[in-house]
């Protein structure tokens, strides 16, 4: 479904309707300071998701880690989003702030039933994000990993894995996702370890290393780095640069690729993404 477009104020053609291979986008869409910096002034604030989804690809929700939000909502979301928009979710965090992962199966049920699946081919990644404080236990990483579903309803499901501790930079754990087909989160943040090590047909990157001096929050040579492993990962192949835990990445003829400027001077989040993809449609990726 297609929606309508202020006029003067939401861009007639929105970077998502090519359908791009890379999508790249930001966390949410309402925050106070993106008022007169990235919504125009004369925005309704019932407008900003419409004009941020015709400037960006996609939106990572961070809201459903917090709370379960209603199928109505998820309808709502869909609707006011132009066609081949993307919504990558963050999963409860019930689900994965626990001492024992095993016994999350409530929890995840839960969440993926809640009507998430009124996207609709807007339904993109899922992101479990763990504390900085879980520690890898292979058994019982196991037996969560297990207990996320596939499908639902007639939707195939994407799940990626955020873990922010150590432990679990072996290869190990490399081999547990790539049996599961399951994605990890790389971020370029000094704070969590990180590697891009690839186990599926998708990359997905949060960076979250935006500096509030540059109104493109990074460096334009950053931005043209971004751009060259964004597309390396599209075309599937590997970006050298990047750190990994097992240097034998799962093979892909073409990989989706997904990034988000998250955190960091968030401020400046909209302009690096607007930056990013502006690189990545003359490239023709």
């Amino acid at each position: 479904m297609t929606t309508s477009r202020p006029a003067s104020l939401i861009n007639p053609n929105p970077p998502s309707v090519e359908r791009p291979r890379v999508r790249v986008g930001i966390g949410g869409w309402t925050f106070e300071p993106w008022r007169g910096t990235f919504y125009p002034d004369r925005l309704p604030q019932s407008k900003e998701l419409e004009y941020a989804s015709h400037e960006l690809t996609a939106i990572e929700i961070n809201g459903t880690y917090y709370g379960l939000q209603k199928p109505a909502t998820f309808a709502k979301w869909r609707d006011e989003t132009p066609d081949g928009f993307i919504f990558s979710l963050k999963a409860t965090r019930y689900a994965t702030n626990r001492r024992v992962l095993a016994e999350a199966g409530d929890s995840i049920d839960r969440f993926v039933q809640s009507g998430i699946t009124e996207l609709g081919p807007k339904l993109g990644p899922i992101v479990w994000q763990f504390a900085t404080t879980k520690v890898f236990d292979a058994d019982d990483f196991e037996a969560f990993l297990a207990r996320l579903p596939n499908k639902i309803d007639s939707h195939t499901l994407r799940h990626v894995l955020e873990v922010r501790h150590a432990s679990f930079m072996t290869p190990d754990f490399v081999k547990l996702v790539r049996r599961y087909k399951m994605a990890t989160v790389f971020t370029d943040s000094p704070d969590y370890p990180s590697f891009a090590d690839l186990h599926t047909d998708f990359a997905y990157a949060r960076l979250m290393c935006a500096s509030e001096k540059r109104k493109t929050g990074y460096a334009p040579k950053a931005l043209d780095e971004w751009t060259e492993r964004a597309a390396t990962w599209a075309n599937g192949g590997t970006p050298e640069d990047l750190p990994r835990v097992d240097k034998k990445d799962k093979a892909a003829r073409k990989r989706d690729v997904f990034v988000f400027f998250i955190n960091g001077a968030k401020v400046r989040a909209p302009e690096a993404a607007r930056g990013l993809i502006a690189r990545l449609r003359k490239r023709g990726a």
